[in-house]
């Protein structure tokens, strides 16, 4: 607690001064550029990663950053991807997930966690990343394994994400644009899904225009 406590006085005292301006204008309302779903991880930081500023991202976090599929009685993540398109108007959803993530690994398993009960029914909302790996990658070697199961579970909240009616309905009026990201934590390289070539590429080569083309696609559907 000693370093959390010595970093808010250092905060305090000349990181808020410096941009109190920012947070001025921050005190009386929000409208972040984007929502950024990713992992709980503590070794992921979502504005230090895209070098964005307080207020520029709407951030959801969990183990193993998982977007359950809609349901009538809702959830945490449910409820913050609703208020951040309805009410904040974001235009794009990044899904974030991360190299070396314990999440895959324990899904990878042959049993569920023991004794964490509560971790084994949220991986259960990964089930069809399991059973793709069970039935595609099962005689991969286990880190390529992981590594395919990071990618994969990314491509699954893409799916997920659409039976939001929320984002169903903007991603058909053309208003938004899904992300499917995964950063290598030991590189410090973001690679994305290209929908073009059918696989992630490094981040800096998926270009405005291969997104545009893929939000018109998802407007018109399949």
């Amino acid at each position: 607690m000693k370093k959390l406590v010595t970093g808010f006085q250092r905060f305090r005292d000349h990181v808020f001064e410096e941009h109190r301006e920012l947070f001025h204008q921050l005190a009386s309302g929000q409208s972040p550029q984007a929502l950024f779903i990713t992992c709980s991880d503590s070794r992921i930081q979502p504005n230090l990663l895209t070098q964005t500023e307080p207020g520029d991202l709407f951030v959801v976090r969990n183990a193993g950053n998982i977007v359950p599929p809609y349901s009538p009685q809702g959830c945490s993540e449910a409820g913050t991807i609703e208020y951040a398109i309805d009410v904040l108007g974001v235009a794009d959803i990044v899904v974030c997930g991360h190299s070396g993530c314990g999440a895959m690994k324990a899904l990878l398993e042959p049993e569920p966690p023991k004794g964490l009960p509560a971790v084994a029914a949220w991986l259960g909302h990964a089930e069809p990343t399991r059973r793709v790996m069970q039935s595609v990658y099962a005689e991969r070697p286990a880190d390529e394994k992981l590594n395919v199961a990071i990618q994969e579970n990314v491509l699954q909240q893409m799916v997920n994400l659409r039976t939001h009616p929320s984002v169903a309905a903007k991603l058909a009026a053309g208003k938004l644009r899904l992300h499917a990201w995964v950063y290598k934590i030991g590189s410090g390289e973001i690679f994305a899904y290209d929908p073009e070539s059918i696989q992630f590429r490094p981040l800096i080569e998926v270009t405005p225009e291969r997104l545009s083309r893929r939000m018109l696609a998802d407007a018109i559907g399949p």
